[in-house]
């Protein structure tokens, strides 16, 4: 529209003027040659669309502009209306606009050389050719360059699909792997330890066997335990495009049965305690509850390992300062000089700490383990998280209290049964 209208008022003020060559017929009014400038305004507007008709409108407008005295706006447009058809127009008309271009620029050169014999025609021709080759060759040059930028841009485009493809594919291969991995190995293993430890319950208890059946019983409970963990793992690992918690994730609610374990599992003067000061009824993300009882999970765990007789407290609460962060903090006694025999490390020692302190990245927490004074002056080991935890409203459930004095009630009821349900199934 602006391309039109710019000729129109450049023709306009060139008509005023009466700057227009000599028609080829003297006779007729000079408002002429004003028809053919409006035609090629009009195909000027339709130059991006419904070619080829733009173009032979604008060629016969031209052609008549040439009979009854041509504007020079009127030939500028005509230039554009070529351009145009080379560049919008099909494959095919782009071609045949180029090439009949460049015949009929020959054509007049040679015509007008036989016809006057003179060398100054070859200027006519040179404007002939500027009129008509210029504009489509230069169409046609920035057609060809869209068309390899768009070819390059798809190409572009299928390098990245299957880079993503063959990403997937190994990862998937890879979970795959691991999956087998496990299943054919840990899990194995497992399931002997939990057959084994069954197979020994079963034998009539001896007259001082009571410590060696607790701690078979112990050695039942974790190992159907961690069979579960990974059959839930393994399934997680296999179906990559599943959801992504295929079963039920341990939870804080948890906690009290993970140190019942630990107590029954350690049996050498050191007790398990957990001080929840956190508000009743709270409700946290799923990731966030998933991290939290893996953290204490694993701190329990080293502390059954490497920690003196004592008490190991696990402390969760609100920081005042930080109200939509939970802190996790675990204190196990820590014996005055460690023992250091040149013994070489379990295998997989230090990996705890290093995927705690994954799993608290991930949710952008905080994590920090050593050695710290308690709370009569003693040492002890230290593990403090601190987890980004918004609360979340928890739905009220059949049979709690309206004022909340029952907290998260039905849950641990519900998770005991589970974990009497699990031997039954293991068997």
């Amino acid at each position: 529209m602006l391309v039109a209208a710019a000729g129109a008022a450049g023709g306009l003020l060139l008509w005023a003027f009466e700057l227009n060559s000599r028609p080829l017929w003297q006779t007729g009014p000079r408002w002429l040659v004003l028809l053919p400038l409006a035609a090629m305004c009009l195909a000027t507007l339709s130059r991006r669309f419904g070619q080829p008709y733009p173009l032979l409108l604008g060629t016969v407008a031209e052609v008549a502009d040439l009979t009854v005295g041509s504007l020079l706006a009127t030939m500028v447009l005509f230039t554009d209306v070529l351009y145009a058809a080379v560049l919008y127009g099909s494959a095919r008309l782009s071609r045949t606009v180029l090439r009949t271009s460049v015949v009929v620029s020959v054509l007049v050169s040679a015509g007008l050389l036989i016809a006057f014999r003179n060398p100054e025609m070859l200027l006519v021709g040179a404007a002939c050719a500027g009129v008509l080759v210029v504009p489509t060759t230069s169409g046609e040059m920035i057609r060809n360059h869209r068309d390899k930028a768009a070819a390059e841009r798809l190409r572009a485009e299928q390098t990245a699909l299957l880079a993503e493809l063959d990403r997937k594919q190994a990862v998937g291969a890879e979970r795959a792997r691991m999956a087998r991995e496990l299943h054919d190995v840990v899990a194995n293993h497992l399931s002997a330890i939990a057959i084994h430890s069954t197979a020994a319950l079963s034998f009539p208890e001896p007259a001082a066997g009571g410590a060696t059946r607790d701690a078979l019983g112990v050695i039942r409970e974790n190992s159907v335990q961690g069979l579960a963990e990974m059959r839930r793992l393994i399934g997680l690992l296999r179906n990559a495009d599943g959801p992504e918690e295929p079963t039920a994730t341990p939870s804080l609610e948890g906690l009290e049965a993970l140190l019942r374990r630990a107590r029954a599992m350690a049996g050498d003067g050191r007790t398990f305690a957990l001080a929840d000061h956190r508000p009743r009824g709270e409700r946290l993300p799923a990731p966030v509850e998933l991290a939290a009882y893996r953290v204490v999970q694993e701190a329990v765990t080293n502390a059954l390992k490497h920690a003196a007789p004592g008490a190991v407290t696990v402390a969760l609460d609100r920081d005042a300062a930080r109200p939509d962060t939970l802190g996790i903090r675990v204190r196990s006694p820590l014996g005055d000089t460690p023992v250091d025999d040149g013994a070489p490390r379990a295998p997989g020692a230090g990996a705890g700490l290093v995927g705690m302190r994954e799993r608290v990245e991930l949710l952008e927490g905080e994590l920090t383990a050593g050695p710290a004074d308690g709370a009569a002056g003693e040492r002890v080991w230290q593990v403090h998280a601190v987890l980004p935890a918004p609360h979340e409203a928890e739905p009220a459930v059949d049979g709690s209290a309206a004022d909340g004095s029952a907290r998260r009630p039905g849950k641990h009821g519900t998770s005991e049964k589970h974990e009497k349900r699990e031997p039954e199934r293991d068997r």
